[in-house]
C-alpha cells in the first residue's frame, strides 16, 4: 500500500497545484534567463521565478505530509524565509556589483566628443 492512497482529495489537489504551479514559475523564470539580454535584465527573472516557485513548492510539501501525518510539518517555513530573504539580498550584491564595474570600466574609457564639438 502506498502513502498517497491514504490522502485524501483535498490535500492531494492542493499539492498537485501547488507543485506544478511552483514548478511553472520556476521555468518560466529559468527562460527569462534564456530570453532576456543585458545583465540588469536577466537577473531579476531568475530571481523572482526561484523565491516564488520554491515558496509554492515548499508549501505543496507542507501539506502533503501534514495531510500524511498527525500533526502539521512547519519546517519547510526555515526554508521559505530562507530563500525569501537570501534571494532578493543576493540579487541586490550582483547588481551593484555589476554597477560598480560598469562604472570603473566607463572611467577608464576614453570619453568620445560629440560631432559638433571642434577641438
Amino acid at each position: 500500500m502506498n502513502a498517497a492512497d491514504e490522502l485524501s482529495a483535498l490535500p492531494a489537489v492542493l499539492t498537485a497545484v501547488f507543485l506544478v504551479g511552483g514548478a511553472a514559475i520556476t521555468l518560466i523564470g529559468s527562460l527569462g534567463l534564456l530570453t532576456l539580454r543585458s545583465f540588469y535584465e536577466r537577473v531579476h527573472a531568475p530571481t523572482l521565478g526561484t523565491t516564488l516557485g520554491t515558496a509554492c513548492i515548499a508549501i505543496a510539501s507542507m501539506i502533503y505530509f501534514s495531510a500524511l501525518g498527525t500533526r502539521p510539518v512547519l519546517h519547510e517555513l526555515l526554508i521559505i524565509v530562507l530563500i525569501i530573504t537570501t534571494t532578493p539580498i543576493g540579487l541586490m550584491i550582483l547588481v551593484n556589483a555589476a554597477l560598480v564595474r560598469d562604472k570603473s570600466e566607463s572611467d577608464g574609457a576614453p570619453q568620445r566628443k560629440a560631432k559638433d564639438e571642434h577641438p
